[in-house]
């Protein structure tokens, strides 16, 4: 899977990406709007991880 196609489908990429970062709000993925970049920086906030260790999770989802 590629990001385009979970940008495209965000609704529905949505509740998984809460269920794998539960401390994600609703509200804070309704601003990602599927942007990559976006939920990265949330993870960081969110979790205190680096940019690596953000994008590593976020690649690591996609995977899956």
């Amino acid at each position: 899977m590629n990001w385009d196609q979970i940008q495209g489908n965000w609704k529905e990429y949505k509740g998984k990406a809460q269920a794998k970062w539960g401390e994600l709000t609703n509200d804070e993925l309704d601003e990602v709007q599927g942007d990559r970049t976006a939920l990265e920086g949330k993870i960081q906030q969110k979790y205190g991880k680096t940019k690596e260790q953000a994008k590593e999770e976020v690649d690591s989802w996609l995977a899956n």
